[in-house]
């Protein structure tokens, strides 16, 4: 049995909700581009541990307060 996850981000809601921020003001302030800023949101790409680091800072909230990961257990 091998374990596998799915990562689950609360970035858009911290964005919209939170800090009535656009996508582009998110990508220039953590210094990616804007598709990389809509690709985490719609959970196609999990951001290296640096930049969920940024995206946090910029929050001002812990990283965990973004990211979740659920565990699955593989029962092969």
């Amino acid at each position: 049995m091998s374990p596998r996850h799915e990562v689950r981000n609360h970035v858009r809601r911290h964005r919209r909700q939170l800090h009535d921020m656009t996508q582009q003001e998110l990508a220039d302030r953590v210094g990616v581009t804007r598709q990389t800023i809509l690709s985490i949101e719609r959970g196609r790409y999990d951001p290296s541990v640096g930049l969920a680091l940024r995206l946090a800072h910029t929050f001002g909230v812990p990283v965990e307060a973004l990211f979740e990961i659920d565990w699955e257990q593989d029962h092969d």
